[in-house]
């Protein structure tokens, strides 16, 4: 949980896989004065190697944090030669410019909601793995109370129900969901709520 936060407040579950140590999911967030970023890679199968993926990009993602989600891939497929590879979520926010963007490669979800309107990002196909990969980058307007929420795919779309978005606060969403997942789970699970305040 994110205790000190200027516009952000951050609110995170994840768990291993069943039967599993190593959770393959790894992820950052950072917020400074002008911005912030909030990054989810799930490592490809489970286990130690999924996790050694996942952890290698976002290690060179913490080191490279002001850069854009351009120059993040790019340096992320970089340290992936001869790894496992990841699927991978970025959102970027713009404190001074109001405006959010992101994008997601393989299977992470990313949903936005305003006033409880619900919208989900359509993730572009494939992995990372050491070499390009096409994806979009998708970009929008921040508003006040605005809420984030990204996820990899062992979350299942029926545990992202209508009344787990009513609440207003990422720590009530982080709660409400480990009280409701399904169990036991046969992937990692990680999902991050995060919600944005003027």
């Amino acid at each position: 949980m994110n205790d000190f936060y200027l516009h952000m407040e951050v609110s995170a579950f994840q768990e291993p896989k069943k039967g599993n140590y190593y959770c393959g999911d790894s992820y950052f967030y950072h917020e400074s004065e002008h911005e912030f970023i909030c990054v989810l890679a799930d490592g490809l199968g489970s286990g130690e190697f999924a996790k050694e993926s996942s952890q290698v990009v976002i290690d060179v993602i913490r080191d490279h944090v002001y850069s854009g989600i351009d120059e993040l891939i790019k340096r992320s497929n970089e340290v992936l030669v001869g790894k496992r590879g990841v699927v991978l979520g970025i959102l970027k926010v713009d404190y001074r410019a109001s405006t959010y963007s992101f994008t997601s490669i393989g299977n992470i979800g990313i949903m936005t909601i305003t006033s409880g309107k619900k919208e989900r990002c359509i993730p572009s196909q494939g992995f990372l793995a050491g070499y390009p990969r096409k994806y979009k980058i998708s970009r929008g307007i921040l508003q006040d109370d605005m809420i984030f929420v990204m996820f990899s795919d062992g979350v299942s779309d029926n545990e992202l129900t209508q009344d787990l978005f009513k609440e207003k606060e990422a720590r009530k969403i982080r709660d409400m969901f480990a009280l409701s997942k399904q169990k036991p789970h046969e992937d990692d699970i990680t999902l991050i709520a995060m919600k944005y305040t003027e």
